[in-house]
C-alpha cells in the first residue's frame, strides 16, 4: 500500500504542476519586468486618443488596460505599469514587429498581408470604409463622384479599398494621398479634395470637429470590412492565448456592453456584425 503513495501524491499535485509551468516569450518579460509595452495612437478617436490630461484613452485603450489586468491575474504578477508607446498610422506595426511594444491597441485592422509581420487577438470590434463629404454635395454613392478627388490616408486599409472599389465599378475619380485625419477634414472643407475615406466610425468622429459640422455628411455605402483587434508578436502563441482569454472573459461577463455604451452610445447598440464578433470572441474555458 505504502509504494502507491508517490503515485497518489504525484497524480494529486498534477494540475498544481501543470498550472506552475515556466512562463515564456512576452508572458515571462511581463512578468520580470513587471512592466508591459503599449503602442497607441492619439489620432484614432474615439478608439485610441490622448485626453487633457495627456493620458491614452478611447474604446480600445480601455479594453488593453483590463486585458492587461487579467493578464497579470493569470501569471500572478501584481503591479505591472503599463508603458505606453506612442505610434503613428505608419509605424503602430512596426513597433510590435521590432519588439518596441508588446501590443497595440487602437483601430488596426487585420488582413491576410499583415498577418505576415504580426499576430492579432480576437476581434475587438468591426467597421467599414466609408466617405465624408460635404453636405450640399450631390454625391450619395461612390459612383457620383465620377471625375472628383478623393482623399485617404496612404498604406491603410481605407486606401486598399477606396482603389478596389473605383476599379471594381470602373470609376475614373482622383485618389489624393493625405497624412493624418485632421488634414483630410481641412482639405475637404477647403475644396481641395471632394471626399475623405476612413473608417466610418472615425469619420462619424472626426465630422464634429469640423468649422461646421452641419456642412459635412457621410455617406452611407460600405466601401470594406474592417475588423479591428490588438496587434500582437508573431510566434508567441502562450501571450496570444493570454490576451484572447481576457477578452473573453470581457465578452461572456457582459462587460463589453459597458465599455461599448461608454464610447459609443450616441450611435447606439453595437450592430449585428459586431454582437457576432462578441459572441464568437466569447470562447469557453
Amino acid at each position: 500500500m505504502l509504494r502507491l503513495a508517490p503515485l497518489v501524491i504525484a497524480l494529486l499535485l498534477a494540475p498544481a504542476l501543470a498550472g506552475a509551468q515556466a512562463l515564456d516569450g512576452h508572458l515571462k518579460k511581463i512578468k520580470d519586468t513587471k512592466t508591459v509595452a503599449i503602442a497607441y495612437r492619439g489620432d484614432a478617436s474615439p478608439f485610441s486618443f490622448v485626453d487633457q490630461s495627456k493620458e491614452p484613452t478611447g474604446y480600445s485603450i480601455e479594453l488593453c488596460r483590463r486585458v492587461v489586468s487579467m493578464i497579470a491575474q493569470q501569471i500572478g504578477a501584481e503591479g505591472i505599469q503599463i508603458k505606453w508607446v506612442p505610434v503613428t498610422v505608419q509605424t503602430r506595426m512596426e513597433a510590435v514587429q521590432k519588439g518596441q511594444a508588446d501590443m497595440e491597441c487602437g483601430s488596426t485592422t487585420v488582413t491576410l498581408s499583415r498577418l505576415k509581420n504580426v499576430n492579432f487577438s480576437s476581434f475587438i470590434f468591426v467597421d467599414g470604409t466609408g466617405l465624408l463629404i460635404k453636405a450640399d454635395s450631390p454625391a450619395r454613392q461612390l459612383s457620383d463622384l465620377s471625375g472628383k478627388k478623393i482623399g485617404v490616408i496612404l498604406g491603410t486599409t481605407n486606401e486598399k479599398a477606396v482603389n478596389e472599389a473605383l476599379k471594381r465599378t470602373v470609376i475614373n475619380a482622383t485618389v489624393v494621398p493625405i497624412k493624418t485625419r485632421e488634414e483630410g477634414l481641412t482639405q475637404l472643407e477647403a475644396g481641395q479634395i471632394d471626399a475623405f475615406a476612413s473608417d466610418k466610425v472615425l469619420l462619424m468622429a472626426l465630422a464634429p470637429l469640423a468649422k461646421d459640422p452641419k456642412a459635412i455628411a457621410l455617406l452611407t455605402e460600405d466601401l470594406s470590412f474592417e475588423p479591428y483587434a490588438i496587434t500582437l508578436p508573431r510566434n508567441d502563441d502562450n501571450f496570444r492565448l493570454a490576451v484572447d482569454r481576457a477578452l473573453a472573459e470581457i465578452y461572456r461577463s457582459g462587460t463589453i456592453v459597458e465599455i461599448f455604451n461608454r464610447w459609443f452610445g450616441a450611435i447606439g447598440k453595437p450592430g449585428l456584425m459586431l454582437q457576432a464578433a462578441f459572441i464568437f470572441g466569447a470562447i469557453p474555458e
